[in-house]
């Protein structure tokens, strides 16, 4: 069933005042707001759907825990878990990174901060996969198991 959330609300383009003034408005010009047309009051509208429960998807076979900037498809192994486990609520556990794609940090810059390692050795000029030690990510793989799982 869907259901409709509406009120006015003070214009969040031009605070309230009808007027505009964004980066090619100078010397005292304005113009007209666009979002309220000049009003200082804007309608907001939001139309949904009541949640009752999580939606199935026929067409998906694995889940990762977050993508951090890589193509996925075709029959490559790009670590996470099956869907059914992921319906089923199952944790994401260490070995289930992108590891062949990824270095620790790049992994964890999305997928958990907090376990993102801050190595000396870490040097990259632009991308992760710079890094002089990138082709031999499975040492810095190893080195992240050994001091996360102290």
């Amino acid at each position: 069933m869907k259901k409709i959330i509406e009120f006015d609300e003070k214009c969040p383009s031009c605070n309230g005042t009808g007027l505009y003034v964004g980066m090619a408005e100078r010397d005292g010009y304005a113009v007209i707001c666009y979002t309220c047309k000049g009003t200082g009051k804007h309608h907001f509208t939001h139309t949904y759907e009541e949640f009752e429960k999580r939606e199935e998807r026929e067409d998906i076979r694995g889940v990762v825990q977050t993508n951090p900037g890589i193509c996925l498809g075709g029959n490559y192994d790009f670590g996470g878990m099956s869907y059914q486990d992921w319906k089923e609520g199952k944790p994401f556990i260490i070995g289930m990174e992108m590891r062949l794609y990824t270095c620790p940090s790049w992994w964890y810059q999305s997928a958990d901060y907090k376990k993102k390692p801050e190595w000396k050795e870490c040097g990259w000029g632009g991308s992760f996969s710079d890094c002089k030690h990138f082709s031999t990510k499975s040492i810095c793989w190893e080195k992240w198991d050994k001091e996360f799982n102290k």
